[in-house]
């Protein structure tokens, strides 16, 4: 089955559709050098930084740092070099003093947010979604 990589802006917000996932997410760092941990088995994104490795964790797993997090895939397959959709996304919730982390996988870009802000945030995404469409239509 062939997926549809979206490159135009206004189709990417036209066409994405925000799912809350159930459980929530911990962002933790493992020091610079520091041995394995099973924090690491657990992880659905790392990316190294120079304080070390930053992992994205079931918040049941542990680790230190910012919990309580609420994970939103987009599904929307955009095209890495495509420009708008993380601004539109971003900007529609920080209209609304709604947090969110972006990380942008192959498929689909994922937002984690507070748990208290994730029902409100999906409301608002479907908005976005829709209002696209429409001046698509």
């Amino acid at each position: 089955m062939a997926v549809e990589v979206l490159s135009d802006g206004r189709a990417r917000i036209a066409g994405l559709t925000p799912e809350l996932q159930p459980g929530r997410y911990a962002f933790a760092t493992l020091p610079q050098g520091g041995p394995a941990t099973p924090l690491m088995a657990q992880a659905s994104g790392r990316f190294r930084v120079p304080e070390g490795l930053w992992l994205i964790v079931p918040e049941a797993a542990g680790g230190a740092g910012a919990r309580g997090m609420r994970r939103m895939p987009l599904h929307v397959c955009s095209s890495v070099e495509g420009v708008g959709l993380t601004a539109a996304v971003a900007g529609r919730l920080a209209e609304h003093g709604t947090a969110c982390n972006r990380v942008a996988a192959y498929h689909h870009d994922h937002g984690f947010g507070p748990a208290a802000r994730a029902e409100a945030a999906g409301a608002l995404l479907a908005d976005l979604q829709a209002t696209a469409a429409v001046a698509a239509g």
